[in-house]
């Protein structure tokens, strides 16, 4: 029984951004890469037709995620601050 290999993000846009440079053909990426030439050039073609939406804002880079992430936590820090002061306050405490 053969196993799906699952490769990473970062994995096919290294393999997708060669084969977009065309320094090596699809058969010296499959040799380099372990990875059927196929499967190669369908990470090319995605990773050609979702450039652009970087330069629109949709998709978003790890840093500005991790930003969001971040105040959404501190927003949510405060809200339980606010209730747990006022149970405080209810209770006697």
């Amino acid at each position: 029984m053969n196993k799906r290999k699952n490769y990473s993000a970062s994995f096919k846009a290294k393999v997708a951004l060669e084969a977009i440079k065309g320094d090596l053909t699809l058969p010296e990426l499959s040799a380099k890469y372990d990875v059927h030439p196929t499967i190669i050039s369908k990470w090319k073609q995605e990773g050609i037709k979702n450039f652009h939406g970087i330069y629109e804002g949709r998709i978003k880079s790890a840093e500005n995620h991790d930003k969001t992430e971040k105040s959404e936590l501190y927003k949510k820090i405060g809200e339980l601050q606010v209730h747990l002061d006022f149970l405080k306050s209810r209770s006697g405490l």
